[in-house]
C-alpha cells in the first residue's frame, strides 16, 4: 500500500457559501473524523487531493495530514468523497484518521488475471463482485485482490472462501458467494420436425 503525504488547512467557516467559494479557489471542503476525535472542517488543494489518491490504490492509500494543527502528521484514508454528477469533480471529501495499530475494514478491488478455459471453449466471463470488503492493519492493506481465473471451466465459479490471501487479511464477505464465474452458451434450439 502506497502512502502519500497532503497539506491541509483547518477552517472555521462552514455552510454551503463556504464551500462554494473554495471550490472556486480551487479548494476542496472536508472534513476529518476518526475514533476519540471530534470532526474537524478542513479545505485541501484539488491538486493535492487527486496526487494523495492517485496510483493503484486509490482511495485506500495511507495519507499523512501536513499543516493541520492538532492533526498533523496524523495518517488517514479517504472514507467517502461526492462527486459533481456531471464533470465528476470532487466536490467533498471525508477523511477518516486511522491508527495504525488497529484493524480496520475497507474496500478492495478485485483484478483478474489469465484466460479462463470455460472462456476459450465459448463461455463467458462474469464478475459479480468488483470489489471484496476486507479486515487487516493499515500497513497490509492490499492495491487489489488478485484472482487467477486460468483454470475456471464453463459452469464453474471462484467463490470467496476459494481466495488466498497474505496473512493478517481476513474477507468478510459470506464465504460461499461467488466472485467470478463462467456462464456457458445458451444452447441452440433445433428446429422441430415438419
Amino acid at each position: 500500500m502506497q502512502q502519500k503525504q497532503m497539506n491541509i488547512e483547518l477552517r472555521t467557516k462552514t455552510g454551503t457559501g463556504v464551500s462554494r467559494r473554495l471550490r472556486l479557489a480551487d479548494m476542496i471542503p472536508g472534513v476529518v473524523y476518526g475514533k476519540g476525535l471530534d470532526p474537524v472542517a478542513v479545505s485541501i488543494k484539488y491538486r493535492d487531493l487527486q496526487d494523495a489518491i492517485s496510483g493503484a490504490g486509490g482511495q485506500n492509500n495511507l495519507i499523512t495530514l501536513v499543516g493541520g494543527g492538532t492533526l498533523d502528521q496524523n495518517i488517514a484514508i479517504v472514507a467517502d468523497m461526492q462527486r459533481d454528477a456531471i464533470k465528476r469533480t470532487i466536490k467533498h471529501v471525508d477523511l477518516h484518521r486511522i491508527n495504525p495499530n488497529e484493524k480496520l475494514r475497507i474496500t478492495v478491488p478485485v483484478v483478474l488475471t489469465g484466460t479462463a478455459i470455460g472462456v476459450k471453449e465459448g463461455g463467458l466471463l462474469d464478475l459479480a463482485h468488483h470489489e471484496l470488503h476486507i479486515e487487516c492493519l493499515p500497513c497490509n492493506i492490499p492495491d487489489n485482490i488478485t484472482i487467477d481465473v486460468s483454470g475456471l471451466k464453463i459452469a464453474h465459479s471462484i467463490h470467496v472462501s476459494e481466495i488466498t490471501l497474505p496473512e493478517g487479511i481476513v474477507i468478510l464477505d459470506q464465504p460461499k458467494i461467488p466472485v467470478v464465474s463462467v456462464l456457458g452458451r445458451a444452447k441452440e434450439e433445433t428446429p422441430a420436425a415438419a
